[in-house]
């Protein structure tokens, strides 16, 4: 039981070495390259986790050379075109000025069903309001409205709004994150006498605190109760 404890510990820390290696991606990022790696790796981990023999060195070398393996075709992909596309793939254009092309969709492995879905799901539930559609390398579909279908912008109502900047997080569960607020030109005093201000002694009691790029603090409180529950919930 211990070695199976000791292998399973290894095999996480292998995996997040080799995660740093490979880089952080969403699910819905990955290539089929990095799917596949992906998933080979967890299985030859699984298995260094749960051998009760002396061999945990050979799926240890085998994560290793995967990992390795998936690091260096990513370095090539992003210094050659051709390499990429060999790894990759290339989008595929499956409809287009209210063409459909059937030997995209074959070539996607793709039905009119799962397209008309896809649509549906991306909020288009016709196809005159849908000027192109591009089936991307990882698998999802990519929209482009058509000019009188997307929603107005500032620039179409010829407005000059204010460009919004990220929020920096000055308290994280009742944890002063002193770093950011050096960020922003402020400190300790300056975060008291805002708690003050808005009738907070301590930082303890605060979930989340956040600044924005005019120095306005927003606040949120702990609660320890449910809330509303969960009103999604129909049941």
């Amino acid at each position: 039981m211990l070695k199976i404890v000791y292998l399973s510990i290894g095999s996480l820390v292998v995996l997040f070495i080799l995660t740093k290696l490979m880089g952080n991606r969403e699910l819905s990022q990955l290539t089929m390259f990095d799917y596949i790696v992906s998933i080979t790796i967890g299985s030859i981990a699984a298995e260094m986790a749960t051998s009760l023999k002396d061999n945990y060195m050979e799926p240890l070398i085998a994560m290793a050379v995967y990992g390795i393996g998936a690091y260096l075709i990513s370095v090539m992909t992003s210094h050659s075109i051709k390499i990429r596309k060999l790894i990759t793939g290339n989008t595929v254009i499956l409809f287009n000025n209210g063409k459909l092309y059937k030997k995209n969709f074959k070539k996607a492995k793709l039905d009119i069903d799962e397209f008309l879905m896809q649509c549906r799901i991306n909020g288009y539930f016709n196809l005159d309001d849908i000027e192109t559609a591009v089936l991307e390398v990882n698998g999802k579909i990519s929209f482009l409205p058509k000019s009188l279908k997307r929603p107005s912008t500032p620039e179409d109502l010829k407005l000059n709004p204010k460009q919004e900047k990220i929020v920096t997080i000055v308290i994280s569960d009742g944890n002063i994150i002193y770093n950011n607020l050096k960020l922003i030109g402020n400190n300790e005093a300056w975060l008291q006498k805002q708690l003050k201000s808005q009738g907070f002694s301590t930082a303890k009691d605060i979930f989340l605190a956040t600044c924005d790029d005019e120095n306005k603090l927003s606040i949120y409180v702990k609660y320890e109760k449910d809330g509303l529950g969960d009103v999604l919930d129909s049941k």
